[in-house]
């Protein structure tokens, strides 16, 4: 059923699914791919830079011009686990899943009934979600700061799930609402008639079809919490601290510390590499998805 209904929608995403071997897909120039991979490798060089100064010792690191062929160690790894980075590891962990699994369970309805059930006024819901962006989130520090210590619920990480979820759920809506909106009205048709209800049509049905899109919004959504800095080193302390809070701890006015902190930085990267080479196949496709019209 699902691919019967998909099939008359299917022309509107021919070119974009079309293979490399096929004869009439658009091929770039090669000045116009010697030119991608400039771009590429020019983003790529500082991380790879950051990379390969993880593995030099302080001296070494902090010589100029660079020594990229230094000796290769591993004493600033070491030094990591020596100070016990694995709790901020799993505070970052704990407070970035959680708040991605509340944001997608209150998205997703939200963009349902945005766009393959649209409400009334719906552009200014949607206007509504967005104006909530508007304000700079330094600006609301400080009563959140507030309401938070006055609920005793300082240095929480309940606390930065909270404020994570609230923090992107704007974006998944607006995000959600745009590959909703691409589902198959005749697959939904289908399961209505078949008697199923709002919560089967929206696991069943709804979910499947979009599951690139909600790759896509689940992995921006878990990086933008994983990266969060400024509520993190304001509103925790000692049991909540989060991976960046750690990173920061390098930063010393006297003495050395750039591979250290080129070290600490690699492996805080790492879940977030990871989490976007498992999902990369369905987060092109969902992002691409919601920009074909």
């Amino acid at each position: 059923m699902t691919h019967a209904a998909l099939a008359p929608r299917g022309g509107r995403f021919k070119k974009l699914l079309r293979g490399k071997d096929d004869p009439n897909s658009p091929r770039l120039s090669p000045l116009w791919t010697f030119v991608a991979w400039l771009a590429t490798l020019a983003f790529f060089a500082p991380v790879a830079w950051m990379v390969l100064t993880s593995f030099h010792q302080e001296a070494d690191a902090a010589t100029n011009p660079p020594t990229p062929f230094a000796p290769v160690t591993f004493d600033q790894y070491k030094l990591l686990f020596s100070r016990d980075i694995t709790p901020f590891l799993l505070n970052s962990a704990m407070a970035s899943i959680l708040s991605t699994v509340l944001v997608l369970a209150l998205a997703v309805p939200a963009a349902y009934a945005l766009s393959i059930k649209p409400v009334e006024k719906w552009t200014d819901v949607m206007f509504f979600f967005l104006s909530t962006k508007f304000l700079p989130a330094i600006a609301a520090l400080l009563p959140v700061y507030l309401i938070v210590k006055d609920a005793g619920m300082l240095d929480n990480v309940w606390t930065l799930v909270v404020l994570y979820t609230a923090m992107n759920l704007p974006i998944a809506v607006w995000m959600m609402r745009s590959f909703l909106a691409e589902v198959p009205k005749e697959i939904l048709e289908a399961a209505e008639v078949d008697g199923a209800g709002l919560l089967t049509v929206l696991w069943r049905v709804v979910a499947p079809v979009a599951m690139p899109g909600l790759a896509a919004t689940s992995l921006i959504c878990f990086i933008f919490s994983w990266n969060e800095f400024m509520f993190a080193v304001n509103l925790t302390a000692t049991q909540a601290s989060t991976a960046p809070v750690f990173l920061v701890g390098f930063i010393t006015n006297e003495g050395l510390f750039l591979a250290r902190l080129c070290a600490a930085a690699t492996l805080v990267s790492l879940p977030v590499l990871i989490a976007g080479f498992a999902a990369q196949d369905k987060l092109v496709r969902g992002l691409s998805l919601g920009a074909v019209k």
